[in-house]
């Protein structure tokens, strides 16, 4: 079995999830069967109690489980379906850890935190969080109980661009990997964030101070919304639908590109004389 640990530096919510998701999506295509776990160093039991304004809106799995949205993510770009058992959190070790104690199940014996190596995947959080070093801990011994050929640690950063200077900064990703590898964990590629392309002058100072070759970097430029892009193609096709069409039924719309597109159809049915079935407002005088 291989092994793929994804952690991020700099800034949380940098993209691991989608880079995890990406790379699942590449081996899965080269004909691998992939899963993915997700681990939350917070103490939570799960995510039903979060709010949606700090984390965003809770997955609910095909058991029941509420999770991170990142594993909704899995789920999407794997085709696979994912159980409350491919999300770890400290709550749930702890609970566990807590219900055996209680039971007696450790027969008097301390309990104590000490790393393990039960967890692949994905690192939630950044290198360097307190409550994350269990975590960090037991990926470095598990590195080597997974054999080196079976174990690949990618790192997601941050390449800022301050707007005052419009020069990309490679220090925040220098010292995270740095940390990183003061914990025992050493990348094998390295992904940088950036608003722009990376400029090569930058990829060779990451690749000298950060310790990989070249071929072990990769650029995640930020890209626009897609839901925000016009797609001239399914307007055209969606157009040639309606002019088609022997009758129109006009719903309500909704936000303002809702509303323009129903005025449009209404025009073009009035102006041709095709029968159109439309909402009608009701007002009070």
């Amino acid at each position: 079995m291989k092994y793929i640990l994804v952690t991020g530096g700099v800034i949380s919510g940098i993209g691991k999830g989608i880079i995890a998701s990406s790379i699942g999506t590449i081996l899965k295509s080269c004909g691998l069967r992939v899963t993915a776990i997700k681990i939350d160093p917070y103490i939570n039991i799960d995510a039903g109690t979060f709010s949606p304004y700090e984390h965003g809106e809770v997955f609910v799995l095909n058991d029941g489980g509420e999770v991170d949205l990142d594993l909704g993510n899995y789920e999407r770009f794997l085709d696979i379906n994912l159980y409350k058992d491919n999300n770890i959190t400290t709550g749930k070790i702890y609970q566990h850890v807590i219900n055996k104690e209680r039971r007696g199940d450790y027969l008097g014996k301390t309990v104590q935190v000490l790393s393990t190596d039960q967890f692949d995947k994905l690192l939630g959080g950044t290198i360097g969080d307190i409550e994350g070093m269990p975590f960090v801990e037991a990926f470095r011994q598990f590195q080597f109980k997974a054999k080196r050929e079976n174990f690949c640690n990618i790192h997601v950063s941050l390449v800022p661009q301050p707007s005052a200077t419009g020069e990309q900064k490679t220090k925040p990703t220098q010292n995270s990997v740095r940390a990183l590898r003061g914990l025992g964990l050493s990348p094998d590629l390295i992904v940088c964030r950036s608003s722009t392309p990376i400029e090569m002058a930058v990829k060779e100072k990451i690749s000298m101070f950060c310790h990989v070759n070249p071929e072990q970097y990769i650029d995640s430029i930020d890209l626009e919304q897609t839901t925000e892009t016009e797609d001239p193609v399914k307007f055209h096709e969606a157009w040639q639908k309606l002019c088609k069409a022997d009758g129109v039924l006009v719903p309500g719309g909704f936000g303002i590109r809702g509303t323009l597109g129903k005025l449009q159809a209404i025009s073009w049915a009035r102006s041709r004389k095709i029968p159109f079935l439309g909402k009608t407002d009701v007002y009070e005088s």
